[in-house]
């Protein structure tokens, strides 16, 4: 049997064919012959119209979407037509430009490659933008050559989608009654792939070399949780396959109270982007909202939503929870999600540049008028809404965005603690403000000085990483600080973590009052946090500290808690 290793990012074991998503597009020859009746209008105006016809049929697909893949599908859109580089095509059109005259085809499959490396070179969050930019190219060409944009490959079974790493558009539509499992050799824990994995409940495995190149119809094991794909695998594994289809399928739906074994109340909240995904996280148990990221009424938009757009949005999201806590996010644009009419594209490194709450400083106004329209929203709905800020670094400006929400008329305002800064001072950031929400994604890509997309640091940026989760009990323990003598300030997680259940014991045991996640992840989190107490959990929270290693943390705790192997988490 033949194993490959990499890391798991939503647990699940799985038995079935791989099939492998279909190589990437040619490239186009060079030194083509143009013919003398080809203009460079006429190509220019093809590039054009394969750009737009692109660009619909994104759009088309993101309407049918919701949450993170509507998201997904909606940026990847707005590239599809991006100005700069449709004009950068066309000028290689042109037989005075360098190098000569290029076909529709070829002058698109350059202009493509520019625009990539450059965002490659910026790093951080820019560079998640290449994968993007080079899914847009392989469609315009595809559509320039009148053949089917490159996507998933049919089956009449089910199958385990293998790939290098797959494309944003293609893994926010993919099927989950067809596809019963994702591995990638590339990639990293927090990439498109991993977030969509864990959002549509697929058993994943990224950063696994060598298993884009497993042949088509081979059948393997898969093993979300250790991590492992076994080729041809014997009788035991196909037993833990056909035991955890039937586990699985027992965990019982959460009831909307989690409680511990101890009768302590962890309440479990959902991460949503609109009011379509609010109601199915309503239906799911969800106690609350505990991110509501705000940026589906800004993106796909040159200039700024009006503030009775944004009551419209906000509204759909706070009447599906009535008389329960959300917790709204304010526009965390900048590094991956530019917009026109706020952010800077040519930052030399958006990812440590004006993003979130610091848009404040060049785009005065847009912050105020979403306060208001939140405020309004709250005033014509039932839920208990809560505000807090992305990538807020220092209490001066938790202090300043406190006071922003009280003049909005907006009394519980709070941080996301993304940048170490904040978790390192969480006591002074707190007595500013009512609560923190910790966002592990980026704070474990800050922490750890990893870019989240890039497989070889995939182990780098995982969330179990000692260093990220002693930034959690600092930030847990300032909270306390802050809290004594007067109102508590809880702290929650939003982050990807939250969603892992193992982890979700640890985050209690460090301190973290309150976890959001996928609705499909709360089922499973509130089976494994039923069956121990909190001092269990702050055991085990102590290990994982004292762990040297990220796996060594997931295996400590791992081994004390049987309950994930009985539900084959």
């Amino acid at each position: 049997m033949q194993t490959f290793s990499g890391v798991g990012v939503a647990p699940g074991r799985v038995l079935g064919p791989v099939r492998q998503m279909p190589k990437p597009v040619q490239e186009p020859h060079e030194n083509v012959n143009i013919p003398a009746d080809v203009t460079v209008e006429s190509q220019g105006q093809r590039i054009k119209d394969a750009a737009k016809a692109v660009q619909a049929e994104l759009r088309a697909r993101a309407a049918t979407a919701s949450g993170e893949g509507k998201e997904v599908l909606e940026a990847t859109a707005l590239m599809a037509a991006d100005p700069m580089l449709v004009k950068s095509a066309i000028r290689l059109l042109s037989p005075e430009a360098p190098g000569g005259a290029r076909t529709a085809e070829r002058a698109i499959w350059e202009a493509a490659a520019t625009v990539a490396d450059s965002l490659k070179a910026l790093g951080g969050y820019m560079a998640e933008r290449v994968a993007d930019v080079l899914d847009v190219r392989a469609r315009i060409v595809s559509e320039l050559r009148g053949l089917p944009a490159p996507g998933i490959p049919a089956s009449d079974v089910p199958f385990i989608l293998a790939a290098e790493d797959l494309a944003p558009a293609d893994t926010a539509t993919l099927d989950p009654a067809k596809v019963i499992a994702l591995i990638t050799s590339s990639g990293g824990p927090q990439s498109h792939t991993a977030i969509l994995a864990r959002a549509l409940g697929l058993p994943a495995i990224v950063a696994a070399p060598g298993v884009d190149e497993i042949g088509d119809g081979i059948e393997v094991y898969l093993d979300g949780a250790a991590g492992t794909i076994t080729v041809d695998p014997g009788e035991e594994l196909r037993l833990a396959a056909k035991a955890w289809a039937n586990q699985a399928s027992t965990i019982a739906a959460f009831s909307g109270s989690n409680v511990m074994a101890d009768g302590f109340r962890v309440p479990l909240l959902a991460n949503v982007g609109t009011g379509a995904d609010a109601v199915k996280a309503a239906d799911a148990g969800a106690e609350g909202v505990g991110l509501l990221r705000t940026e589906f009424c800004f993106l796909d938009r040159d200039d700024e939503p009006t503030v009775e757009e944004q009551i419209a949005a906000y509204g759909a999201v706070f009447a599906a929870f009535p008389g329960k806590k959300v917790v709204v996010r304010t526009l965390d644009a900048g590094a991956d999600k530019p917009l026109p009419f706020l952010t800077n594209a040519d930052e030399p490194n958006p990812a440590l540049g004006v993003r979130g709450y610091r848009t404040d400083l060049t785009s005065p106004g847009v912050l105020e008028r979403q306060l208001a329209a939140i405020a309004a929203a709250e005033a014509a709905n039932q839920a208990e809404v809560w505000v807090m800020a992305p990538m807020i670094s220092t209490a001066d400006e938790a202090a300043h965005f406190a006071s922003l929400c009280s003049a909005a008329g907006l009394n519980t305002p709070g941080v996301m603690v993304e940048v170490p800064s904040a978790a390192l001072t969480a006591a002074s950031v707190l007595r500013e403000v009512s609560f923190a929400s910790l966002g592990t994604n980026d704070l474990t890509q800050y922490a750890m000085a990893a870019d989240r997309q890039l497989g070889p640091l995939a182990t780098l940026n995982d969330p179990w990483q000692p260093a990220v989760l002693q930034l959690v009990k600092l930030t847990a323990d300032g909270a306390a600080a802050a809290s004594a003598g007067g109102a508590a300030r809880p702290v929650g997680v939003c982050g990807e973590a939250a969603a892992d259940p193992a982890l979700a014991v640890v985050l209690v045991g460090l301190g973290v009052a309150t976890l959001s996640m996928s609705a499909r992840a709360l089922a499973a989190v509130s089976a494994v946090l039923a069956t121990i107490t909190v001092a269990q959990a702050q055991k085990l929270a102590t290990a994982a500290l004292a762990a040297p290693s990220a796996s060594a943390a997931r295996q400590a705790v791992r081994a004390q808690l049987p309950i994930l192997d009985e539900l084959g988490l």
